[in-house]
């Protein structure tokens, strides 16, 4: 997923801004060269508080919709993180509103809702949060993914001309992940969200 996510800048020495949304504890940036300007939608600052990747991070936002809308990036990325967002449709319209025109959303998401991501949860972490707190993961789970890897696919085709995907299995429906990587945002779509909103 990570080494995916960051394959339009390995080997590329060109300078590239990004925004990730959702950057958690900043595992990304170990696959990340330093390639340019480095920001990242985190609202758990918890997180980034042991981060030796900390010093490469420009701007820290709790939200993206604290990004000035005057800053454009080449890349925005996400990793694990949209099947959690309640209000998915704003963060993808605001998210194609920040891209530069050549720029690319590059996501990756759990095949949430599909066989195959059901079975290997139930069959590893499922299975050791039952024994050790004889709890149901999967209610936690139905609370954790908001948005399955359909839904998501449904929303960016909505807000971006261009949907490339891939899988880590065999399809759609057998997979443990999906990767996307979206360009051509429609930013009159996008706008009309947004003040659908206001």
């Amino acid at each position: 997923m990570h080494r995916r996510v960051a394959q339009d800048v390995m080997g590329d020495p060109a300078p590239r801004s990004t925004l990730e949304i959702g950057a958690g504890s900043l595992n990304q940036l170990q696959y990340e060269p330093e390639t340019g300007t480095y920001d990242i939608v985190e609202p758990f600052v918890g997180l980034l508080k042991d981060s030796p990747f900390l010093v490469r991070v420009r701007h820290v936002y709790a939200d993206i919709r604290e990004v000035p809308s005057a800053q454009v990036y080449d890349r925005i990325s996400s990793i694990a993180t949209f099947e959690h967002v309640l209000g998915l449709p704003e963060v993808m319209a605001r998210a194609g509103l920040l891209l530069k025109p050549t720029g690319t959303l590059r996501i990756a998401v759990p095949s949430e809702g599909t066989p195959l991501w059901t079975l290997s949860w139930k069959l590893t972490t499922g299975l050791e949060f039952r024994l050790r707190h004889g709890l149901s993961y999967g209610l936690l789970m139905r609370h954790e993914h908001v948005n399955t890897a359909r839904e998501i696919e449904d929303l960016l085709r909505h807000f971006f001309q261009r949907v490339d995907h891939a899988v880590l299995g065999l399809s759609r429906n057998w997979s443990i992940y999906q990767y996307f990587e979206c360009s051509g945002a429609l930013t009159a779509t996008c706008s009309a969200y947004l003040d659908s909103l206001a």
